[in-house]
């Protein structure tokens, strides 16, 4: 009696470990779809191709002509309705 109550509770419990791994895996390949953060691209052309992102041009200075800040690419501010 004992033998086959142990039995059921071992493959319950296996069934329970793969179902959470398949969950997992499927979980996994959601995010692997979505697209990548905008101040991760380091391409203008990247980042005005998306709809979400903007591109923030390098700042020069005037007095040495050098590069003070690097351009990058950024989230644009969410909108919010106003009720």
């Amino acid at each position: 009696m004992q033998g086959k109550l142990y039995k059921v509770f071992g493959l319950s419990a296996a069934a329970i470990v793969l179902a959470a791994l398949a969950f997992g895996s499927g979980a996994v390949a959601e995010k692997a779809k979505a697209p990548p953060a905008c101040r991760t691209i380091k391409v203008e052309a990247d980042c005005t191709a998306r709809d979400d992102c903007t591109w923030v041009a390098a700042t020069i200075s005037k007095k040495t002509g050098k590069e003070t800040r690097k351009a990058y690419c950024r989230s644009k501010p969410k909108t919010t309705k106003k009720s």
